[in-house]
Formats: C-alpha cells, structure tokens, sequence
C-alpha cells in the first residue's frame, strides 16, 4: 500500500510539472505570436491582406447579339475557378480606399447554338478539306481560357462590415483554347449568295488566334460575415474582345463577360 501511495503521488508531481511547463510553452507561443501580428501590421502600415476563392460563371458574347446567331440551344458554365490575394488600405477614417491584387483564373464555356448565314471557316469532317462561307445550321463551341489577373480598384466601405469595390482589370492570357464544330447544316461559297454545299460535320480550332492582353472593368461588395471570412461577389465586364481586331475568321467581338461568387479570409 506504501508502495503504491508513492507511485501516486510520483505520478501527481510528475503531470503538474507537465501541465506547468506546457503553460509555459503556450504563454511562450501566443507572446511569440502576438509579437509576429504586431510586426506584420507595423510592415503593413494600414494595409489588410486577403486571401480569395471563387467561381466564376459568364462566358464570351457579342454584343448585341448579332442577328447570325438564332437561338442559344445550350450553355455550360464550366468550372471556372479563381484564386488569388489582394491588399486594401483606407484613406485614414475615410471611407474610401484602394485594392491592390492578383489573382488565378480560368474563364471558359460550352456553348450550342443554331445560326443562319454565319461566317464559318472550318475544316470539313469527311476529308474533303477547309470549307469557307455562310453557315446555316448548328454551331457548338469551346472555350477554356486561364489568366493571371491584376485588379485595381478603389473601395468604399459603409461600415466594418459592408463594402463595395470598382475600377480596370487587367489580363494575361496563360493557355487558351477555342475549339468547337458545325453540324446538321449546309453551307453558301463564301457568302449567303454563294454555292450551297451540304455538310454533316465540320470542325474549327482557333485556339492560336486567342487574345494574350485583356483589359476590363470590375464592380462588386464583400460583406464580413465573420471576424476573419468575407462573401463576395463581384462582375467583370471585358472592354476587348478575346481575339485580336484583326482577325476575321469570328467576323464580331467576343467580349468576356463574367460573375464571380467567392469568399475571403481577412488577416
């Protein structure tokens, strides 16, 4: 019974040295953590990091919508995914302020329309070569782009919780692609009075022809909903089109229009 009065209490003295030295520790490490916040704020002078995460949903349209294109069959977003960092400094206790960041995007679609008298510039499915005029029938076309994108924007923020954003973007295009094909259809030699040529299927890839430079305009809010998680939502509304202005084989612009619903972790 001695015996095992001594093991006890060996044991007792043995976990509060534990439990002691483990205070120590975490006393230790949230010092160490607060001196690492107060240096991080102090570099920083005034300016909050965010970390983002989205999706963004939209696609690559005329506008107007040109009078070609007879009704849209089909649309598939993709998934589109953006990822990125920005920091937001306010002007003193004014409202306002400014947004600095980059992000990681893809922007892409799937697209099925019918058209009628529809410039078409495309390689004919049965082998018989390129085929080049107005096409009346169904057009189906990929888009899958990635970007590196650079926002700057100024903010208003109408309390600690709500604020809304605005101003250009700018792009850089990472990898690209446009493909797509023309179906259950006939085609006119070079334009609507042309010759007419039944075809069954022909493909179209223009994924070389791409863009790399895209600039536009961006406009949302955020709204914090917790201590350190944000909502947000913001449009991005391209001002040129993903093909240079000199290509003629998509005889309109395709401006990039998108909507990105994401979150936030504020430090």
């Amino acid at each position: 019974m001695h015996k095992i009065l001594t093991l006890l209490i060996a044991a007792f003295a043995v976990l509060g040295a534990s439990a002691h030295t483990l205070d120590e520790v975490t006393t230790t490490q949230q010092g160490v953590k607060e001196t690492d916040d107060n240096l991080i704020r102090a570099a920083l002078k005034g300016w909050h990091v965010r970390l983002r995460a989205g999706f963004n949903i939209g696609g690559a349209s005329p506008l107007p919508l040109p009078r070609e294109i007879r009704s849209i069959e089909g649309y598939k977003p993709g998934l589109n995914i953006a990822l990125g960092a920005d920091a937001h400094k306010r002007f003193g206790s004014s409202p306002w302020g400014i947004s600095v960041g980059v992000r990681f995007e893809s922007k892409g679609m799937d697209t099925d329309a019918r058209v009628k008298n529809y410039h078409m510039e495309a390689v004919n499915a049965d082998g018989s070569g390129k085929v080049v005029g107005a096409w009346t029938g169904y057009v189906k076309t990929k888009l899958d782009n990635r970007y590196v994108t650079i926002p700057l924007l100024a903010t208003y923020s109408f309390n600690d919780r709500w604020s809304v954003a605005a101003g250009p973007y700018f792009s850089i295009l990472t990898s690209g692609s446009f493909t797509g094909e023309a179906y259950d259809g006939y085609i006119r030699d070079q334009d609507p009075t042309g010759e007419k040529a039944e075809v069954s299927r022909a493909t179209y890839d223009f994924s070389d022809d791409l863009r790399n430079f895209h600039w536009g305009i961006q406009a949302g809010g955020e709204f914090l909903a917790y201590k350190h998680l944000a909502v947000t939502a913001y449009l991005q509304w391209g001002l040129n089109g993903i093909f240079p202005s000199d290509f003629n084989s998509v005889t309109f612009a395709l401006y990039p229009i998108y909507g990105t619903l994401g979150f936030a972790y504020v430090f």
